[in-house]
């Protein structure tokens, strides 16, 4: 794989004063990096590792995340870089068994217009976000691994291993599942072993296998499940195998892998050219006990760990960054009250539990891959930020606190509408009031008719596609954006 030139490290001093500190240059930290360029907020991105991270893990994308990637402008690349899941193939004795789906097939609709996990390996996802990152003036600062962090009442500021100190406004921990800033806050983390038995996972290349299917080897013989991908865009596979002792220490060599292929698959070892990654562990799941402290937030593997099982975590991690960017953003740059950051832990600390649950039941074989697992259904209903002013709507109607819809109304399409850093005033249908002049440049304001997704009524939806504010009329409204409102 060529990672064209990402893995050069920066040689800037990393010193001076910048808005947002984000430790970690993973999808968290640069999901992260590119909400706050486009909203002109200075941030600095620093990674321990001399490179971006160069496995294919993280390999799953889901419908919203992919919503997510539409409105920070790398739906294209990410749609080029990969593909749809390939329909699994069973083997036994080298002789095909017939076809297996690991997903339950999700058709996409006018209102969620991105259906099915689409496949591209976590290395490639990281390369697009950079260059992404770059158009926007960013970057990140490789080979600086972080050993200190100081917080007072103005600011953060944080000492490496090499180079000068940094202060910042606000600290962001995308450090990983080993958080180095997690443990310097002294955040505990409670979990649970939800696999005791060891996983092993590369990155190979391998002949006599086609690229059209996901080759599934059911466990025989006291021997492991193994699982090869074909990746798209790349001539390698994802290998994974898991183990069924708990003491096992799976061989991550060449020859370990090859022997590991051979002994479960109909390939001969040298069928195994190439491992190009590796890496094992134990899958558990676990919670950050806050998400907060002060001046610092936890997102990401920092703040959560998943099973691999049903593609959560790179995508709960991604919408971390993406509900904090915004209120980030309001609070440097819009003239928002502080009290707006309350609200990330508020709603992505039980999203995450939510997530990590689901991560484990469909790991245990209790919850299918499909709509449960596309987390388009996410929302904050009951947070402090959403208002709801209609009263006995059933429960499966539109809600402040959901998910906005898309679809193309009156000329207008809504997600090109919602699309940019920030506020929609969305009026659907016919209203009583006239919608009220909101304070700032930050909010745009889209009529359409009647859209059955919406019902009629007003709608303001924030920056990150969310209903903040519903209502049958306007009555009210400038209340609520007096209080969480950017106004720059």
């Amino acid at each position: 794989m060529e990672l064209n030139n990402v893995k050069e490290t920066v040689d800037t001093e990393v010193t001076g004063v910048t808005e947002v500190l984000i430790v970690g240059g993973g999808p968290t930290g640069l999901t992260l990096a590119i909400d706050l360029a486009r909203r002109g907020v200075r941030s600095l991105v620093v990674e321990r590792a001399d490179a971006l991270f160069p496995g294919s893990r993280g390999k799953g994308i889901q419908p919203r995340t992919m919503e997510v990637f539409d409105d920070l402008g790398v739906l294209e690349s990410v749609r080029a870089a990969g593909g749809s899941y390939p329909v699994g193939m069973i083997w036994q004795n080298g002789e095909r068994q017939g076809e297996h789906r690991m997903f339950d097939e999700v058709a996409p609709t006018e209102a969620a217009p991105y259906a099915g996990m689409w496949m591209v390996p976590q290395w490639r996802t990281q390369e697009i976000l950079l260059a992404r990152l770059r158009e926007l003036g960013g970057d990140v600062v490789f080979g600086r691994e972080l050993t200190g962090l100081t917080q007072d009442t103005d600011g953060v500021t944080a000492a490496f291993a090499n180079g000068a100190p940094v202060r910042a406004r606000y600290a962001v921990a995308a450090d990983g599942g080993r958080s180095t800033v997690r443990r310097l806050l002294g955040i505990g983390m409670t979990g649970e072993t939800v696999d005791p038995n060891p996983t092993l996972v590369a990155d190979v290349r391998i002949s006599g296998l086609d690229r059209d299917n996901l080759h599934v080897f059911p466990p025989s013989d006291g021997e492991g499940f193994l699982a090869i991908w074909p990746l798209p865009g790349v001539e390698d596979f994802q290998l994974v195998g898991d183990f069924e002792d708990p003491a096992a220490a799976p061989d991550l060599s060449l020859d370990g892998i090859r022997k590991l292929v051979a002994t479960r698959t109909h390939l001969a070892p040298d069928a195994v050219t190439e491992v190009r990654w590796v890496s094992d562990f134990r899958p558990r799941a676990a919670l950050a006990d806050r998400f907060r402290k002060d001046r610092v937030f936890l997102a990401g593997d920092a703040a959560h760990v998943h099973s691999p099982a049903g593609g959560q975590g790179l995508n709960t991690s991604v919408q971390d960054a993406y509900n904090l960017g915004w209120k980030l953003g309001a609070v440097l740059r819009g003239g928002a009250p502080d009290a707006l950051l309350d609200s990330y832990e508020e709603e992505r600390h039980p999203v995450a539990a939510e997530m990590l649950g689901l991560s484990t039941r469909v790991h245990r074989g209790e919850v299918r891959r499909g709509e449960a697992t596309q987390q388009l259904g996410v929302g904050y209903r009951g947070c402090s930020l959403a208002v709801e002013t209609r009263t006995g709507l059933p429960q499966d109607a539109l809600h402040a606190g959901d998910r906005a819809p898309d679809g193309t109304r009156g000329g207008v399409r809504l997600f090109d509408a919602f699309r940019g850093p920030h506020w929609t005033l969305l009026a659907v249908g016919e209203t009583e009031a006239e919608l009220p002049p909101l304070e700032g440049d930050l909010v745009h304001t889209v009529h359409v008719p009647e859209y059955e997704a919406y019902g009629t009524g007003v709608f303001l939806v924030r920056p990150d596609g969310y209903v903040g504010w519903a209502g049958e009329s306007a009555a009210g409204l400038s209340d609520y954006w007096a209080r969480f409102g950017a106004r720059r």
